[in-house]
């Protein structure tokens, strides 16, 4: 199947089997402790959903070092969204949380809290959309846990001390809601997007499609390779059919024909497909940033975005650096992503 997952397939191959080893920048010298707590929040967004996906969801929160020690302080937070195949977990050992955190604090970046949500799903990943079959994971990011982490921490509750980041699917995650809630989050930094470009789009081969047939139901996935879940989790995501038993989903393929009207609503869920539609809604971040490696098979739907904002003239940072999909991950988020919302959040006087 060559889906707008296909782009997933550009990377590197260890991507594929999920856990990605990626180098530490180096520690320095004397940074502060954070704390690390590991809280559930209960989404109302994802509850009822067809797969069964739980709606108590993982959260990792890392608190800042003088959080304990001034009880009166207030902090902004930064929402940091994983990539398809892994959960919060995972992704906090891609970018080697929490040392990176503390470097960047250590190194001059303003604390802030960070907060690390899982959304793995049946299929490994809910591309942080809106589904019957999969839930409403855009609103459990955007409604749900802010709600909940405003209300259980001591953070700056407005938008413009709220940041939105996510890497691969995070990124996709970051663009998506980051278009469609500018009213809960205040500056937004995508790292190496995935799904953005509707050309990757296509349809299942026959083959592939007898397998997903022959599923008794969602969690037959579990036997499925990663490639076969990634299309899952797409056809999920964005094309859900409730009266579709036992996987509640439309494929782009039907005895071999493709769908032009599922393939219709996989295009609809594409940034670069929204974009013309959010301009005013991008316009009215405090900052936006964008990176993507050299080396990244997805490096063509990052400079598509950016692209687009530059047409309309929307103030962005824009950086391509030396790395494939995870090799620089870890040091931009130390040297670049908490800076970055350092400088474009809005701190308590």
């Amino acid at each position: 199947m060559k889906t707008i997952l296909a782009a997933l397939a550009l990377l590197s191959p260890a991507i594929a089997t999920a856990q990605v080893a990626t180098p530490a920048p180096a520690a320095v010298a004397g940074a502060k402790p954070i704390a690390v707590e590991r809280i559930t929040v209960h989404s109302r967004a994802v509850e009822g959903n067809l797969e069964g996906n739980s709606a108590d969801r993982h959260v990792i929160v890392l608190l800042p070092p003088s959080y304990r020690t001034s009880p009166k302080r207030r902090y902004p937070v930064v929402y940091a969204l994983h990539g398809y195949s892994i959960g919060a977990e995972q992704w906090a050992s891609e970018i080697h949380v929490p040392q990176t955190i503390e470097a960047a604090f250590a190194k001059g970046a303003r604390e802030m809290i960070v907060v690390m949500p899982d959304t793995k799903t049946m299929h490994n990943g809910s591309f942080y959309s809106r589904s019957a079959t999969v839930g409403d994971f855009e609103n459990f990011i955007a409604r749900d846990l802010v709600a909940h982490v405003d209300s259980h921490y001591r953070t700056v509750a407005n938008r413009e001390s709220r940041g939105l980041a996510g890497h691969s699917m995070g990124g996709y995650g970051t663009t998506r809601i980051g278009m469609l809630h500018p009213d809960t989050f205040g500056a937004i930094y995508i790292m190496s997007p995935c799904c953005l470009l509707t050309r990757a789009l296509g349809v299942t081969d026959a083959e592939q499609e007898k397998v997903f047939r022959a599923m008794k139901s969602p969690a037959d996935s579990e036997k499925l390779n990663w490639g076969q879940r990634a299309q899952l989790a797409t056809a999920a995501a964005w094309s859900p059919n409730p009266k579709a038993p036992p996987l509640y989903l439309d494929l782009p393929i039907k005895d071999g024909v493709p769908q032009p009207d599922v393939l219709a609503r996989w295009n609809a869920n594409t940034p670069i497909a929204m974009f013309d539609q959010h301009v005013g809604d991008l316009r009215r971040y405090r900052a936006i940033g964008l990176d993507v490696g050299d080396r990244d098979g997805l490096k063509d739907g990052a400079e598509q975005l950016h692209a687009a904002m530059d047409r309309y003239g929307i103030k962005h940072r824009y950086q391509v650096y030396s790395g494939d999909h995870t090799s620089g991950v870890a040091t931009q988020m130390q040297t670049v992503v908490i800076p970055f919302f350092s400088d474009a959040l809005a701190f308590p006087k």
